[in-house]
């Protein structure tokens, strides 16, 4: 497979974050009951019921679950920089999608409309942008592990050395021919990954599709708000704990980052969608697995006086991208270097740019029944 090295630039918009992990609140406790995943995931279709395009009257709501408009506190004073201040904001009632959109999902999108998602035309670039040649083909960014070398984790996963990752980001490479059907590159398909959260979306595929259903993406606010599944400050969707009674609660990396994964959670990868519990709205996935886009536009910490600007286009006059909020973490998140599996944590990402670990869900704004 050929290859090409990221820039550091690019790559400080698509890693999972900083490389050592901030200390997390310890203020509400999850509920008592463990909760376990309502169907067999690895025998899910990926096509929830009644899926299908937006008709002229009405938007389609397959596979959308209800959550409740509320106030809440969004954000976190003592997580990451960028998660504060935590501030209160009042949601309106939404449906959201119940699951990552899957590949299933997606290709049924692309078969209906001939739509080409960004990693797979030709990049363009504004005239003051010079780049190698090697990134003006189609392609996306591919995480590839480097070689194993100061592993501090003799205890498999039990008691690990807060060890700090290499500081070249080394781990992303551009790889041409990689795109959402070819997920690790051009020698890879999608065979048995139908109901997997769909990867190398771009911000402006993610609206592509959530248009054909009548729908949009969530607003960071909203995303927030159904990920918390109504736990008020709680660090994770379950409570305060990564783990709840030694049940590993979201698709994550074990191990140290980015050359061990122990693979304790039984996926090296993504995981298919609704594997693992969902929080107390019904949110699958609601962190962990891949990372979610969003339509606000990202600022370095939370303005809670001004309200927060929503990209309505990926690039500006000038054909430079746009800068949106992701959110959710990802299988790439570890305990010593990415501690963003949890609702109020957020990562800039770059409009324009896709890679193996970024999805999207769906939100339908009405306050309708369903």
């Amino acid at each position: 497979m050929k290859s090409f090295k990221l820039s550091r630039a690019k790559v400080l918009l698509t890693v999972c974050g900083l490389l050592t992990a901030a200390p997390l609140p310890a203020a509400a406790q999850g509920t008592d009951a463990l909760p376990s995943p309502a169907h067999d995931c690895q025998a899910y279709s990926g096509i929830p019921a009644g899926f299908g395009p937006a008709s002229k009257k009405a938007a389609n709501r397959a596979g959308l679950i209800a959550i409740p408009g509320g106030r809440f506190l969004m954000g976190s004073d003592e997580g990451y920089p960028e998660e504060k201040p935590v501030h209160a904001v009042e949601v309106q009632a939404f449906q959201i999608d119940q699951h990552e959109v899957t590949n299933a999902q997606f290709a049924q999108f692309v078969a209906a409309t001939g739509y080409l998602t960004q990693a797979e035309r030709v990049p363009q670039f504004p005239p003051h942008v010079q780049v190698p040649e090697q990134y003006r083909l189609p392609g996306s960014a591919v995480f590839t592990p480097p070689a194993a070398q100061h592993d501090h984790d003799p205890h498999e996963g039990h008691s690990q050395h807060a060890s700090t990752p290499p500081s070249s980001y080394n781990w992303w490479v551009w790889v041409p021919g990689a795109n959402w059907r070819h997920p690790g590159g051009p020698d890879t398909t999608l065979n048995g990954r139908d109901n997997h959260p769909v990867v190398h979306i771009a911000y402006e595929d993610a609206r592509a599709y959530a248009h054909w259903l009548g729908r949009d993406l969530a607003t960071e606010e909203q995303w927030e708000f159904a990920a918390r599944g109504g736990l008020e400050a709680a660090s994770y969707p379950w409570g305060n704990t990564p783990e709840l009674r030694g049940r590993l609660m979201a698709n994550t990396w074990q191990g140290n980052f980015p050359t061990k994964n122990l693979v304790r959670d039984g996926y090296e990868g993504t995981a298919p969608v609704g594997c693992f519990p969902a929080n107390n709205y019904g949110l699958w996935d609601a962190v962990g697995n891949v990372w979610e886009w969003t339509r606000s536009e990202w600022r370095p910490n939370h303005e809670s006086l001004t309200s927060k600007r929503l990209i309505e286009a990926a690039t500006d006059a000038k054909g430079n991208p746009a800068t949106g909020v992701i959110k959710g973490g990802s299988f790439l998140c570890a305990a010593n270097f990415c501690v963003r599996y949890r609702p109020a944590s957020r990562q800039p990402q770059e409009t324009t740019v896709s890679t193996q670990h970024v999805g999207f869900r769906t939100v339908l704004n009405t306050t309708e029944a369903p």
